[in-house]
C-alpha cells in the first residue's frame, strides 16, 4: 500500500513487569491488513504522518513525527484496561511525494475497514488534515448502514479551519470541504467547535461558521467555571446526531500545556475542561472514532505536548472500557 507504514515495535519502550502493568506490554503491533473483527472489545491505533497540509496552510510543519511521538509517550503510562480489551498499533498513514490527498483517501479506506470489523479507531497525527480523510471514513461506514443516519463533529480547537478551499485542501480547509460535501449530498452539516479564539480567526471565518450554521464555544467561556452550560450544550448537539465523530486540536490548548504544535498560543484552553466534556460525550454512547492532531515534536519541551495528548488518549480509552 502506497501510503501506508507498519508498526515498529521498537517505540514502544518503558518500564516492565509480569503483569502488563504499562501499556507498551499490552500492545499488539498488527499491520492494518491483518486485523480481523472479533468479539471483545478493540482499540485500533492508527498513525496520520502528514504534514502537507500545515505547509500548504504556511504553518511550522513537523507534525509528520507526531503519531510515533504520540506512541512513545502513550506506551509508557499506566494500563488499566481488563485482559479482555484488545489494544493494537497498527502503524501509520504516511503522506508520500506531497500527495495528501491520496493519504486522506487511504485513512479513509482504513477507516471504514476498522469500523466495519468493530475497532475502535483513535488516529494519531499530524496535520488537521487528518479531519477530513477520518471524516470520509466514518461517512462511508455509516452510509452503508443506514443513509439516513447523522454524524455530528465536535472539534477541541481555537480554529473553525473553515477556510475555502482554493484548489488543494490544507490544515485549515477539513471542515469547509465536509461541509460542501453534505451541501452537495443533501445532508445536514452538523458540527461543534469547541474553544474557538476571537485572535484566531478572521471576521471572513466567523461569517463561514454563520453561513454553515456551525456552533461554537468561544475560548473565554470554554473554561471550568461555564463545565454545566457547556455540557448542556454539548448534550443539545448529540441528541440531534446519530453518531459523534471528536477530533482534538493540540493547538487548541494553551501553549504551557501543548509548547509542540504547529500554532501554539499562551490563551488557550486547560486540559481538564476538555477531559470533562469528553467524559460527557463518551456517556451519550454514541462516540464512533476519534482523532488527536497537529503533534508537532520540534517544538515540544520535555515531550509535555506528546504526554498531554497520549494522556488523552488515556483518559478516552479508561473512560470507555472501564475494567
Amino acid at each position: 500500500m502506497k501510503n501506508y507504514a507498519s508498526p515498529n515495535a521498537k517505540i514502544w519502550t518503558g518500564r516492565t513487569s509480569d503483569e502488563q502493568l504499562y501499556l507498551h506490554e499490552k500492545i499488539q503491533c498488527i499491520p492494518l491488513d491483518e486485523i480481523t473483527w472479533t468479539p471483545q472489545k478493540s482499540i485500533a491505533l492508527l498513525g496520520y504522518a502528514c504534514d502537507e497540509g500545515v505547509r500548504r496552510n504556511q504553518g511550522r510543519v513537523g507534525t509528520v513525527n507526531g503519531p510515533k511521538s504520540i506512541k512513545s509517550s502513550f506506551g509508557k503510562l499506566p494500563n488499566h484496561l481488563s485482559e479482555n480489551v484488545l489494544l493494537y498499533d497498527i502503524g501509520d498513514i504516511v503522506c508520500v511525494d506531497g500527495d495528501m490527498e491520496s493519504a486522506q483517501d487511504t485513512l479513509a479506506q482504513a477507516i471504514t475497514s476498522l469500523l466495519q470489523k468493530k475497532q475502535f479507531p483513535i488516529i494519531l497525527g499530524g496535520s488537521h488534515d487528518v479531519a477530513y480523510g477520518h471524516y470520509q471514513g466514518i461517512h462511508n461506514y455509516v452510509s452503508s448502514k443506514n443513509k439516513k443516519h447523522t454524524i455530528g463533529i465536535i472539534n477541541f480547537d481555537a480554529h473553525f479551519d473553515l477556510r475555502k478551499n482554493m484548489g488543494k485542501g490544507n490544515s485549515g480547509t477539513p471542515f469547509y470541504q465536509i461541509a460542501m460535501q453534505c451541501k452537495e449530498e443533501n445532508r445536514r452539516f452538523e458540527y461543534l467547535c469547541l474553544g474557538i479564539r476571537k485572535d484566531a480567526n478572521d471576521r471572513l471565518l466567523f461569517q463561514a461558521a454563520k453561513d454553515l450554521e456551525a456552533n461554537y464555544v468561544l475560548s473565554e467561556t470554554f473554561q471550568m467555571p461555564f463545565l454545566n452550560e457547556i455540557n448542556t450544550w454539548i448534550n443539545a448537539f448529540i441528541q440531534n446526531v446519530d453518531h459523534v465523530y471528536v477530533t482534538i486540536d493540540l493547538d487548541g490548548f494553551s501553549s504551557a500545556y501543548a509548547p509542540g504544535v504547529s500554532a501554539p498560543s499562551p490563551v488557550g484552553f486547560t486540559p481538564y475542561i476538555v477531559q470533562e466534556c469528553l467524559k460527557t460525550i463518551i456517556n451519550s454512547r454514541k462516540l464512533i472514532s476519534m482523532d488527536v492532531a497537529e503533534m508537532n515534536p520540534k517544538y515540544d519541551i520535555d515531550n509535555q505536548t506528546s504526554k498531554l495528548a497520549a494522556s488523552l488518549v488515556h483518559h478516552v480509552i479508561h473512560t470507555m472500557f472501564q475494567v
